[in-house]
């Protein structure tokens, strides 16, 4: 409840009491108005004096609030109560810039954390704390293709599939409400979550409203954006239709983006003991994809792409359908439990310079938890929250060469523009797969007198697979099926918080997680040499990396909650990391390469987020100026003998040793430094200054094959600035119209910049984002009945 919020009725006003309550005369004030500082003003009308009205504020992202969305065992969701680094986006942070690439909130937003893209709007993923999404296969130290070790969630179901990646091509991110983004292993509560867990709520319908509106946004490189929305909700239940259509035109040849987005929230509050929420969403997305650039394309600024990549139409077509509920039932005041089960089918067909992949999965399962309460007398009390979840996924991919199309009159050169693409060929693989993630959780939180919290709880999971190669010839060692499954996966997390005077908190806390080896690591094919046919084996002594973190922190509200703070320090071990070996067939050839599990690497970081509101009064022109910064430091460094065999030949074949190297594709230091203002009469705008480091992209022998000693050349990239400025204006027009219109630039200074880089991938290195300012601007107009 929000003691002492204003309401404001014709010339007169009041403040609800301790509880949130209030009350006015009815036959005075048919309208109100609700604010309350750090909040979102709320304005309604009453239509039924004999009816009690049920009000939430939105949080304006100033405060530190409350976490909505991510599991805790705490009684107390205020941020300052939970043990653990987490970073909760408001709709001022995800509205801040376009708002419909996640990629400009998070790295304004949350420190610690890098969003990459590998296309204008495809390929999204997550770096948290460095953990770099799995083995990239066999070039290499990190994936560049899809997004592993963290586990996403969109309105308590899971977007994570069962055997561990996460796809977030066909997310609407301009309907997302709130995201919540909690840093390091969450294995306890969250099964195989070795990095973290990124939580989205879509928004919600607004009790007692009933409104559609229209949104439009406007940009350069043929940006189209159009959101229809239709939104009723009462006391009792609610239902929001969200329909959105995304267009782009790229910036370079073969870049072009288009969406279609569908999206079903409804809610039900049936009696006072239980509550029910239902989503259901649809997407179709097709993202063309220019391929990565050169080095010197990069520094030529030849943004002509991949050739590879263009000649084999390079694409991600995803089309899905997810459907979700959710029932929460109060047995009694200090027990609860909360149930969802959840549904996705999910299609993809995909092309690059290798070939061209169809997949289609269904994902289905279930998570339960139950909230326990008990006072234990003398300002003391005991809670838990105790489940399980469980996941399953039935899939097939198959993959294709490509070759050029009969129809091109000139087969011998391809042209852009002018020849077709190449078609598809015959198929390379086919493998079948059922994968099963198992998790059970408790974690229970001991609260004391003077606000001391002791957290303690631990986490069971397990992951089942079982693999079936429909394509090649079952061998003695090639049995062509293969079952396995890893049990064991425990993770602990204990934790200490300590509240002064209800607004600092400093804690200390050590968690684990897991993250099991993932499908396409286990068959290993040998190829045809001579009249030998080909063969394989299975790859079974594959073992999950693990990681373990400590970290201690504080956060903060003071000086009449004008300020406040998160600060964060941890050190963050992941073992047992996947690394590639190459096997000689012969002199002068690599016969195959597969997957090992390599050394460790050591991750030490100060995360730190501060805000300060230097004018925040709701009654003056300027009613907020609040400056923000987030900022990083990452020293992130392989462990000893993390070595990496390179090489097509025998002769060309090389060991790289990391041991002790800065991990490759990890800045240093990264900060935002930002300011936010609102005035009276509408108008808002804000800034945004983005600085990151260089990186190292990958290492590479330049010396001639033969010569010794062998010379090895490491390439980096350099350090950039953004500079990103949003203007608005946002009003009531009447007690029933909005108007919100805005325009924006982000990177003011035409900055050369890469929106991902492809680690340890040389000639390949960068995705490059746009050369030249993005202009957009957009109307948004809502009539509420």
């Amino acid at each position: 409840p929000l003691a002492g919020a204003s309401i404001n009725f014709g010339n007169s006003g009041i403040t609800s009491d301790k509880d949130g309550m209030f009350s006015v005369d009815c036959n005075k004030s048919s309208e109100l108005t609700v604010s309350f500082v750090g909040y979102e003003s709320y304005r309604l009308k009453i239509k039924n004096c004999n009816e009690d009205l049920k009000i939430a504020l939105q949080s304006t992202g100033r405060t530190l609030g409350n976490i909505e969305i991510v599991s805790t065992a705490s009684s107390n969701n205020n941020l300052l109560y939970q043990p653990v680094s987490i970073t909760k986006l408001a709709p001022v942070d995800l509205k801040r810039g376009q708002g419909i690439f996640l990629q400009d909130a998070i790295e304004t937003s949350v420190p610690g954390v890098i969003m990459n893209r590998r296309t204008v709007s495809g390929g999204q993923q997550f770096n948290i704390r460095g953990y770099g999404n799995g083995a990239r296969g066999t070039n290499g130290v990190n994936s560049n293709f899809d997004g592993q070790g963290y586990k996403v969630y969109i309105n308590d179901m899971p977007l994570t599939d069962a055997e561990g990646i996460t796809t977030l091509d066909d997310i609407d991110f301009a309907s997302l409400g709130n995201v919540e983004v909690l840093k390091g292993p969450a294995g306890t509560l969250y099964g195989q979550a070795i990095s973290g867990v990124v939580s989205f709520r879509t928004l919600k319908p607004e009790s007692g409203k009933t409104s559609i509106s229209q949104e439009i946004m406007l940009g350069n490189y043929g940006l189209q954006r159009y959101t229809t929305r239709f939104a009723t909700g009462n006391e009792r239940s609610g239902i929001l239709l969200n329909y959105g259509k995304q267009k782009s035109d790229g910036f370079s040849i073969h870049n072009a983006s288009h969406k279609d987005f569908a999206n079903l929230v409804l809610m039900s509050q049936p009696n006072e003991k239980q509550n029910f929420s239902a989503y259901v969403g649809f997407t179709d997305s097709y993202d063309e994809r220019l391929g990565e650039l050169t080095i010197a394309q990069w520094e030529s600024k030849d943004y002509s792409g991949n050739p590879n990549y263009i000649r084999n139409n390079g694409h991600s077509h995803v089309v899905t359908y997810r459907a979700g509920v959710t029932h929460t039932y109060n047995f009694t005041k200090g027990f609860s439990n909360t149930s969802t089960v959840f549904g996705t089918g999910f299609r993809s067909d995909a092309s690059s310079a290798g070939g061209w992949t169809d997949k289609n999965t269904v994902n289905y399962g279930f998570r339960t938890s139950f909230d326990t309460k008990f006072s234990l007398g003398n300002n003391t009390g005991l809670n838990g929250i105790t489940g399980m979840e469980i996941q399953r996924q039935n899939a097939q991919t198959v993959g294709y060469s490509m070759k050029v199309n009969p129809n091109d009159p000139n087969p011998g050169t391809y042209t852009y523009g002018v020849s077709p693409y190449y078609v598809i060929n015959a198929t390379t693989s086919n493998v079948a797969y059922e994968t099963q993630p198992t998790s059970f959780f408790t974690e229970w939180t001991l609260a004391l007198p003077q606000d001391l919290t002791v957290s303690a709880g631990i986490g069971y999971s397990s992951q089942k697979i079982s693999l079936s190669d429909r394509f090649r010839s079952i061998t003695a060692t090639y049995p062509g099926q293969f079952d396995t499954s890893y049990k064991g996966m425990w993770s602990p997390h204990f934790a200490v918080n300590k509240v002064f005077s209800k607004k600092v908190s400093a804690y200390a806390s050590y968690s684990k997680g897991y993250k099991a080896p993932t499908s396409s690591y286990f068959f290993i094919v040998t190829p045809v040499v001579g009249a030998t046919p080909s063969s394989g084996f299975i790859n079974s002594t594959l073992k999950p990396e693990f990681g373990d973190q400590f970290e201690v922190g504080s956060k903060g509200s003071l000086l009449k909650d004008r300020f406040t703070y998160q600060l964060a320090l941890f050190a963050f071990n992941i073992h047992n990391k996947m690394t590639a070996v190459s096997v000689p067939l012969n002199a002068t050839t690599t016969a195959y390469s597969y997957m090992v599990n390599g050394s460790t690497q050591k991750h030490k970081g100060i995360e730190a987020t501060l805000k300060y509101a230097i004018v925040n009064n709701e009654n003056s022109i300027i009613t907020n100026v609040t400056p923000f910064i987030n900022f990083t430091y990452s020293d992130f460094k392989y462990g000893n003998d993390f070595k990496i065999v390179t090489g097509a030949t025998v002769a060309a074949r090389d060991t790289i040793d990391y041991s002790g190297k800065a991990v490759y594709g990890v800045p240093k230091v990264m900060n935002a430094l930002g300011v936010d203002v609102t005035t009276k009469f509408g108008l808002y705008a804000n800034l945004v200054h983005i600085y990151k480091d260089g990186v190292t992209i990958g290492t590479l022998k330049t010396s001639a094959a033969g010569v010794n000693p062998k010379v090895f050349t490491t390439y980096y990239a350099s350090s950039y600035n953004l500079l990103n400025g949003k203007i608005g204006f946002k009003r009531n027009l009447s007690s029933h119209f909005l108007l919100d219109a805005f325009f924006g630039v982000n990177n003011i200074g035409n900055t050369q910049y890469p929106i991902m880089i492809f680690v340890n991938q040389l000639a390949d290195a960068y995705i490059p984002a746009p050369p030249k300012a993005v202009v957009y601007g957009g109307l948004n107009l809502k009539y509420t009945f």
